[in-house]
């Protein structure tokens, strides 16, 4: 399954938890991503990271991303949006 996870920083983010917090949130993500639970990583300004994943289920992401370090401390939540391949693309090429 194919889940765009999408930060979104809480109140109690500041630019010191931010410093403390980063030695731990890289190298928890680097190994879900050598691990493949993450697929590819994008960050937006003021927000933060926006994550392609390939988890068996929803529930899945939702424990991954709950114990990166940002997430346990209550500093950083995740919106799950499940995606799937355009369908039918054959419908979008007319017929010869």
């Amino acid at each position: 399954m194919k889940v765009f996870a999408i930060a979104s920083p809480t109140a109690s983010l500041t630019p010191q938890a931010i410093e403390s917090h980063m030695p731990a949130e890289v190298h928890d993500t680097v190994r879900l991503y050598l691990g493949g639970k993450v697929e590819q990583f994008w960050f937006q300004e003021k927000a933060g990271p926006i994550f392609l994943m390939d988890v068996p289920s929803l529930e899945d992401a939702k424990a991954t991303l709950d114990a990166l370090p940002l997430v346990a401390d209550g500093l950083m939540s995740y919106e799950l949006r499940p995606v799937v391949p355009l369908m039918p693309l054959a419908r979008l090429i007319p017929a010869k």
